[in-house]
């Protein structure tokens, strides 16, 4: 018989059949695993269950010779068979075999031994609990690797995706379910698709797997956010100084993190392009839905959703991404004009439009802007308290901005009436008359404040000149006549 079994590896191995010469550590594989994968080692295999579920029964040779177990004749583990003996057996379904299967490896994985991790540990308590884990679920039969001392998977996300591409979950103190499952891509989407899982969860390896315990979910978003300080700490100390970080320095857990934004497993690169706003817009309305409500129906939103205009601000090119500042404060109110301007002062964008390129320096120049200068300028050099000014937003609103090119002009002076009513609480419905909605009088915009704008252009050089000859002519016929 021994013979028998020698003439047909020999023949395998003439054939090519990965059995020896290239196994783990330069093991062959036994005569009886050899025996077994004539069968085995072909796909095609299955076997059927009563319930008619089915469980393949293919064997890869490859991985096989590679794993932990290679050592070990497949009797070993499957007690009941051997090269002379193949029982018939019969299961209910898919779940009982597994479960049964699973009791096999505790011949040789003791209890001690499997504590001592604490991701097992835990399935030891649901064990006890009733539940029956099932060993398959994170490590397959057949190419178990070792987890330390010998060849570990390919890479280490692929190790750890072994468990956590199961359903799993941790239990926090007050009772929140976190689940562990990662859904994770390789793509090239996934701006984080070149990390190992440990770059992120740092103190865990294929060694290590500590137990940690958090009070709630909130609480563990939070924590998690830390990692992202490591590869982006110019992006974290901007973050420091923004509200959301003082928020949540006050104690109010629902302010944003990291994590809330961008996400944790499926972070996508940053796009310039109408989906990567249109994104980003949707993270914000997680936490400011009626003012995602207000701008969606906005002269800017509009654009943005439906015409697919990536001209248009979105949220962080007003607020800015890491370092957001409360809008409520005065500084930032004074700096709304240069916000504004970043695009109604560039004229590669407004002039598609057909709008003013003039916007800041109309403002800059006009009583409103003057004032605001003088303002800040005495804050900053004879601290005294200053005014709050009108800006762009005062007039124009905020995210609520309406076109006042395709609006009623009746119903556009009717609204600007009642801002200038805030301020100004004697002026009549001529008012807003005197406002040159931000662009220069020429022929075709304001003709006549052009013309004698123009006509005082030319007419007060004139009289300067003629006061000056005038005041020439006095000094030298009084210096004849002397």
């Amino acid at each position: 018989m021994k013979r028998w079994f020698a003439v047909i590896a020999f023949l395998l191995l003439a054939a090519g059949f990965p059995a020896a010469g290239h196994a783990k550590d330069d093991v062959d594989l036994s005569i009886e695993s050899i025996k077994c994968l004539q069968c085995h080692g072909k796909k095609g295999i299955a076997y059927k269950f009563q319930n008619e579920e089915s469980v393949e029964a293919y064997v890869n040779p490859a991985k096989y010779r590679l794993s932990v177990h290679s050592v070990l004749s497949c009797s070993r583990c499957h007690t009941d068979f051997s090269t002379d003996h193949h029982p018939s057996r019969n299961f209910r379904n898919k779940a009982q075999y597994r479960v049964r299967s699973s009791a096999v490896c505790r011949g040789c994985h003791t209890p001690d031994q499997i504590k001592s991790k604490s991701v097992h540990a835990d399935l030891l308590t649901k064990e006890r609990e009733g539940a029956s884990p099932v060993c398959t679920d994170c490590h397959d039969a057949h190419s178990v690797t070792p987890v330390a001392g010998g060849r570990i998977i390919r890479s280490e996300t692929e190790y750890c995706m072994k468990c956590h591409r199961q359903k799993m979950t941790m239990t926090c103190r007050n009772g929140d379910k976190i689940s562990l499952n990662v859904s994770y891509s390789f793509s090239e989407g996934n701006a984080h698709d070149k990390l190992r899982c440990s770059d992120c969860h740092y103190g865990f390896s294929s060694d290590e797997h500590p137990k940690r315990n958090f009070r709630s979910r909130r609480d563990y978003t939070i924590a998690s956010s830390e990692s992202c300080r490591r590869c982006h700490f110019d992006k974290y100390t901007k973050t420091l100084d923004s509200v959301h970080n003082t928020i949540l320095s006050q104690g109010n857990l629902n302010a944003p993190v990291c994590n809330d934004c961008h996400g944790s497993h499926q972070i996508p690169h940053m796009s310039r392009g109408v989906k990567g706003r249109v994104l980003t817009t949707h993270k914000c309305r997680k936490c400011h839905e009626e003012v995602f409500a207000v701008y969606a129906k906005s002269v800017h939103g509009s654009a943005l959703f439906n015409e697919q205009n990536t001209d248009v601000p979105i949220c962080i090119d007003c607020h800015t991404a890491h370092d957001i500042e409360n809008p409520l404060t005065l500084e930032y109110h004074e700096r709304i004009p240069q916000i504004c301007g970043n695009c109604h002062a560039n004229p590669a964008v407004v002039s598609k439009y057909g709008l003013s390129t003039e916007v800041l320096n109309a403002y800059l120049t006009d009583f409103h802007g003057v004032t605001l200068g003088l303002y800040r300028k005495q804050r900053e050099q004879l601290y005294k308290p200053a005014r709050p000014i009108a800006v762009c937003t005062d007039c124009h609103g905020t995210h609520n901005i309406m076109s006042s090119v395709s609006s009623d002009p009746a119903n556009v002076k009717a609204n600007l009436l009642k801002r200038c009513q805030k301020c100004h609480k004697d002026t009549n419905e001529n008012f807003p008359n005197a406002w040159l909605s931000h662009y220069k009088p020429s022929l075709s915009k304001f003709p006549l404040i052009f013309i004698v704008s123009t006509a005082y252009k030319i007419f007060i050089p004139i009289m300067g000149l003629g006061l000056l000859l005038q005041i020439f002519l006095h000094i030298w016929r009084y210096a004849v006549n002397r």
